[in-house]
Order: structure tokens, then sequence, then C-alpha cells
């Protein structure tokens, strides 16, 4: 939802930015909302090069189909990917230390890649814990400058009010961005304020 939200954003002011989801496990939903609002630009197995069918983290949905992930072609694909726009957005998948590959997870690819990290989390109660856990899991040359998002809920509990104000304290303030919840995200309307807050994610 949010890389959608992202790269509608940046095409919106006209930057000839990319979004890609290396990995789907259990079927290609989101690699397809992400070539959509990419106008089909990027064919869905160039998006999306490593799919499997079983819904597993990645390491174990290709070992049920013998299948081996290494890194050192995911990391081609990424920097080939990174070439060929102005900026690149890389969705995740299972959380920062799901591993992906035989040996590796997105954290790995984030410290070799020297990628600045978007750590999303659903706005409710447990978040500051989990926030601050990503947070501490990151490379150590990405921890400063990463981002939080908080993610609006269907059913907000209490804990909504006070989130985002304690973990910018906790954090840092500018670090923290909470969205609203949003049904369809990738049909969003960007109104100002939205536009207002994924600016801030993507500055």
């Amino acid at each position: 939802m949010l890389t959608t939200l992202l790269i509608r954003r940046l095409r919106a002011h006209g930057e000839p930015a990319l979004a890609v989801k290396p990995f789907c496990s259990g079927g290609r939903a989101d690699a397809e909302i992400l070539s959509d609002a990419q106008d089909g630009e990027i064919a869905l197995d160039a998006l999306n090069p490593w799919h499997f069918r079983a819904p597993l983290t990645p390491l174990l949905a290709a070992r049920r189909e013998g299948r081996t992930v290494a890194l050192p072609e995911v990391l081609r694909y990424l920097r080939q990917a990174a070439e060929l726009s102005s900026r690149l957005l890389v969705e995740g998948a299972g959380g920062l230390l799901s591993p992906l590959g035989e040996g590796f997870a997105a954290d790995e690819l984030i410290a070799r890649l020297r990628a600045r990290a978007v750590v999303v989390c659903p706005n409710r109660l447990g978040v500051i814990n989990q926030a601050r856990l990503a947070l501490g899991s990151l490379p150590k040359s990405a921890r400063a400058d990463a981002r939080v998002v908080l993610m609006g809920q269907v059913q907000p509990d209490s804990s909504v009010k006070t989130n985002a104000a304690l973990l910018g304290e906790l954090v840092g303030a500018g670090r923290v961005i909470a969205l609203p919840f949003l049904p369809r995200a990738h049909q969003a309307a960007l109104s100002p304020k939205l536009a207002k807050l994924l600016d801030a994610v993507l500055a």
C-alpha cells in the first residue's frame, strides 16, 4: 500500500522513479498493484522476478519448488533496476529479518546497497516496541536516516492517539509519519494532506 502511494506521488511530480517487489510468496497481487500504479510500463516478471506458490517466507517457498535464490543475483538485479530510474523503491517481503534467500534477508540488501530504510508498521498497540526493534535491527549505516511509517487500521485502538508522538519522542519526531486508514490505498486520491505526509516519507 505504501509503496504504491509513494510511486504515485513521485510520478505525479514527473519523476521517473521505479518501484519493484523482488519477492512474492503465495500470490502476486501486491506486485500486480505496483505494476498498475506504473501504468504497466515495467513487465510483471521484471518488477517481481522471484515469485513462489507457497505462502511461506521466500527462502522456504523457494526450497519447496527446488529453487535457490543467491544474494549476488538479487544485488545485481536491484543495481540494474536502480540504473533505469531516478529513484528506486524496493518493497520488502515478510519483514526486515525474514529470510529471502540462502543466507540473507532484507537487512543484508540494505547494507550492501547503502539503501535508505522505511520501517512500516500497523498503528496499533505494540507498535512502539515493534518499530524500535526493527530500527535496532537495521544496519548501522541505515539507522540514523530511516523513517517509520505508521499505517492506520480499520478498527483503531486507543493507542493510536499517542503512538506517533511517543515514538517520535524516542527516535526523533521528524522520522515518524502516521498515515490514516486507506481502504483502497492504490485508488486513494492524493489529497493535499496525504501528499504532504508522503513527501515527508520521501524527503
